[in-house]
């Protein structure tokens, strides 16, 4: 790389937050770019494009003060499925499987992933298309590569971007993306899209934004690649027996289908389960009073996508939907959410009683549901694994919180 193209970043303009001050104190930010510069150079990305897709790359203080931003509380399972599968979304996912059912039955055949997934992550991701974001992806990515927090895997993200626009003839002020740089309509981060990412239509490049046959292809390629079991659904709602043992539950427990069946697990309407060699976990998101689901191998791909339950949870209720079938047959019961801070105190708790949910952070996770079921085990309550105020209040009266006196 020539030493003036290096040097370009020097000359990049700076903008500074008043409120995020502290937060950039000692950094450098035209180092950091001269730095990721190099980087780019480093990996082959050619000299022009680094100089003009750099040109005016800035800081952007919003997209740190959404980085650091955590809501005050946690949204129940209901509302999350409230928010994201609601009826207009149904009925425009159904419309555009069948208005685009040529090329999703194309992508189906060649790749394997049921149109109604493909839909339903493109509803999920950016509303079927109808927003991107709008964040200059190079802007947030160089934001967040010259913050401490996560600057080696953003600094990766910035050269794969700089490598999508060398590569596919992007201009940088088409690329807006979320506020963490993720991509076009189903939201790919730079790596993905460089790894995964196909020319569909045939045009020559690999567009993510505006090129629907590229974007569905890409996501089909995507779930093919991380191990898309095609003769298989994501899981299904289950109805329980009144004795099933609630210490089963959870997501790392794994038992055949046949096992679940013999400790009473049915289908939602009463039905028998399909007598398939699949094994499958049980969720109970909302707690034992709330819905049940079984859920398949496909289900953990969704979450390598996302790593959320809630969210797997959607993507796999929004397609069957979509598909043509019914909502849920038992829905989650009303609830407050609990805060983060009380999460915190739930988790330190929990911890001082011997159960081990991590390092108290106020996000309730596998570690904290697991520790939540040994609790009730021991207390001899409904071992569901699921935190909430009334578990708190009985914490509160046994176990004192060390960490906040």
């Amino acid at each position: 790389m020539s030493h003036s193209a290096r040097h370009l970043f020097l000359a990049l303009p700076i903008i500074l937050s008043v409120g995020l001050h502290q937060a950039w104190a000692g950094v450098d930010f035209p180092a950091c770019l001269d730095r990721l510069a190099q980087e780019a150079s480093d990996a082959g990305i050619s000299d022009s494009t680094i100089r003009t897709a750099t040109a005016d790359v800035s800081r952007n203080a919003r997209v740190i003060e959404l980085d650091r931003q955590q809501p005050e509380f946690l949204q129940t399972f209901g509302r999350y499925l409230e928010t994201r599968l609601t009826t207009q979304r149904v009925r425009r996912g159904r419309e555009l499987l069948d208005e685009h059912d040529a090329l999703l039955q194309q992508v189906q055949n060649e790749f394997g992933i049921p149109a109604t997934y493909l839909v339903a992550f493109w509803g999920l991701e950016t509303n079927f298309g109808g927003y991107f974001g709008d964040f200059r992806v190079l802007d947030s990515l160089a934001t967040l590569a010259c913050d401490r927090r996560r600057s080696a895997f953003f600094s990766e993200q910035f050269v794969e971007a700089l490598r999508l626009i060398d590569r596919d003839r992007m201009r940088p002020e088409q690329m807006r993306g979320s506020w963490a740089g993720a991509m076009g309509h189903t939201q790919f981060l730079p790596s993905t899209a460089r790894m995964h990412g196909i020319d569909y239509d045939g045009d020559g490049r690999i567009d993510l934004w505006n090129s629907l046959p590229d974007a569905m292809a890409s996501a089909a390629n995507y779930l093919r690649a991380m191990g898309w079991n095609s003769g298989q659904r994501w899981g299904r709602e289950v109805r329980l027996s009144d004795d099933l043992p609630l210490p089963e539950s959870g997501i790392d427990i794994r038992k055949s289908l046949a096992e679940w069946a013999e400790l009473g697990v049915r289908r939602a309407d009463g039905g028998p389960l399909p007598d398939a060699d699949i094994r499958a976990a049980l969720l109970l998101p909302s707690g034992y009073h709330g819905p049940a689901f079984l859920v398949y191998p496909n289900f953990h791909i969704i979450m390598r996508w996302n790593p959320s339950t809630a969210y797997a949870l959607s993507v796999g209720l929004l397609a069957d939907q979509i598909g043509g079938g019914d909502g849920l047959l038992r829905q989650p019961p009303a609830e407050d959410p609990m805060s983060r801070d009380e999460v915190r105190e739930l988790q330190s708790r929990l911890n001082n009683l011997g159960h081990d949910s991590g390092t108290p952070d106020g996000i309730a996770g596998r570690m904290t549901r697991n520790a939540v079921r040994a609790y009730q085990q021991q207390a001899g309550i409904p071992a569901d694994g699921h935190p909430n105020r009334v578990l708190l209040e009985q914490l509160r009266k046994q176990a004192p919180d060390r960490n906040s006196s």
